[in-house]
């Protein structure tokens, strides 16, 4: 696998006297790899809202689909920017599965998260997977950074996946952070992305991001409204901006049908309590 070069001069902060979304995440879906002051962040949450750990496992489940989704669209090269730490099925599996020549890139800035990364995260001899140590925030330094460019051809179609993260960043900033994305990319090119909302349990979302400010992490929910604007100028795949458990559920197979499965669906939206869709930059015409 390769990896970005950072300095050796000085070992990295880990910041284990803080909470980190990446390692609070890790212990909502059964991870071991956190700290102390994760896990009280983390059961914090879960006493105010008890479904977090559906919401987390509905966030994944969204990825997978999108994932393959871009497989068997015939896009091969895929960046996932604030990856976290690994959890099985990791996406280059699942796209490389369709297309074992695949190349994947996985971002983040954490160093317990780099670790992980590099130990785990590897791919068919046919392809390729790569590590990024970057910040989100900073686009720039994604694009150029040499793990990437030796890695994805950004001349061609590359799916981009952004999966519960913008929601750690405020105002216009996260929308200026997307178009940067985009705007490295060719027309055919892909975004994935999922984002926390209260438009389903508002005092519940509420408490959640109450706490999480309260362990230094900021958080900033959008409505269904504040979350197309990432999408603007793209083409919006079906079914648009919805619930993450209602995009392409079973990857587009024939579902059950019902009044059960309506009102199981119904439930969900408000325990997960994260939108998710998928643009696509669409192609030029001249």
């Amino acid at each position: 696998m390769d990896r970005s070069s950072g300095s050796v001069d000085s070992p990295p902060d880990l910041g284990i006297n803080r909470a980190h979304t990446a390692r609070v995440s890790n212990y909502f879906l059964g991870g071991k790899d956190h700290y102390d002051l994760d896990k009280l962040a983390a059961e914090q949450v879960i006493a105010a809202f008890p479904h977090v750990r559906t919401a987390a496992r509905e966030n994944r489940a969204f990825l997978a689909r999108y994932a393959r989704h871009l497989a068997l669209a015939g896009i091969d090269q895929v960046l996932d920017v604030g990856c976290g730490i690994p959890h099985e099925p990791h996406l280059h599996q699942i796209v490389q599965e369709v297309t074992p020549a695949a190349r994947v890139v996985y971002v983040d800035n954490d160093p317990i998260v780099g670790a992980h990364a590099r130990a785990l995260l590897v791919g068919t001899p046919e392809g390729r997977v790569a590590y990024v140590d970057a910040d989100l925030t900073d686009s720039a330094s994604i694009l150029t950074a040499p793990a990437l460019t030796d890695t994805l051809d950004l001349t061609r179609p590359v799916g981009v996946s952004l999966m519960a993260v913008l929601h750690f960043v405020g105002d216009e900033r996260a929308y200026e952070i997307v178009a940067a994305l985009r705007q490295g990319l060719p027309p055919g090119s892909c975004l994935g992305l999922s984002h926390a909302t209260g438009d389903f349990d508002e005092a519940g979302t509420a408490a959640v991001v109450k706490i999480y400010r309260e362990h230094g992490i900021d958080v900033h929910l959008r409505t269904r409204d504040e979350v197309a604007p990432f999408f603007t100028g793209l083409d919006l795949l079906d079914p648009g901006i919805v619930p993450a458990h209602r995009w392409l559920p079973g990857n587009g197979e024939e579902q059950p049908r019902g009044e059960g499965v309506a009102s199981l669906a119904d439930r969900l939206d408000s325990r997960v309590s994260l939108y998710a869709g998928v643009g696509r930059i669409p192609q030029v015409h001249r």
